[in-house]
């Protein structure tokens, strides 16, 4: 399987709570509930498209939680076409705490993440997906298993939360594969990893 990620993310990074003010204040966050305000059609058809592309889904503990919550507790969920997916296809979470998910369809990697990842993209079948998960996603990266990354990327300056990339995580080079801009102004950036980036000294422009 491919194993792609989707992100939200404000311009300065910050990935946490972005569903509403009390979806996530750990940390003393206070600035939760940034998507909506930009969250237009276009948007939200490029979310239905993926979410109804994926064979699997694959969580951190911690999204996993949010997620199940709100799109598990769904009273129907076939009216929508994020719920569907998410009700109605495999389910993965990397979680060493979490023993008995309440969300159908779901099993526990409780191992190491990144060996566990392995095997499933070596399964047959499309789409494998992360979404949110930055401490997964990270490790992933890291890993070299990732294989697209989309970032949605909302045109506002939180100052405070916690980051997709941290101040001391690892390089990677990306290539970009697409780019869109909604009505709102989310900026919808698809990318490659690709290995390492290369770093070199800065030299004059050439003249003439």
């Amino acid at each position: 399987m491919k194993l792609t990620s989707t992100t939200w993310v404000t311009v300065d990074g910050v990935m946490q709570g972005l569903g509403g003010p009390d979806e996530d204040r750990s940390g003393g966050f206070e600035r939760g509930g940034w998507v909506m305000p930009y969250y237009d059609e276009e948007a939200a058809a490029h979310l239905n498209r993926v979410y109804q592309g994926a064979d699997a889904f694959l969580f951190g503990r911690r999204t996993y939680e949010i997620f199940a919550g709100y799109w598990g507790a769904m009273a129907d969920p076939d009216t929508n076409p994020i719920a569907a997916a998410l009700n109605s296809r495999p389910k993965y979470v990397a979680s060493t705490v979490l023993t008995d998910p309440g969300w159908s369809e779901t099993t526990v990697l409780s191992g190491d993440p990144a060996g566990a990842v392995a095997e499933l993209k070596a399964r047959p079948g499309g789409e494998l997906q992360v979404h949110g998960s930055g401490a997964l996603l990270r490790r992933l990266l890291a890993e070299r298993l990732v294989d697209e990354v989309t970032l949605l990327v909302c045109p506002v300056v939180l100052g405070q939360g916690r980051r997709l990339f941290p101040d001391d995580g690892p390089d990677t080079a990306l290539d970009p594969v697409g780019a869109r801009t909604t009505p709102k102004g989310v900026e919808i950036r698809v990318y490659r990893p690709a290995g390492r980036p290369r770093y070199t000294t800065a030299a004059p422009a050439p003249v003439g």
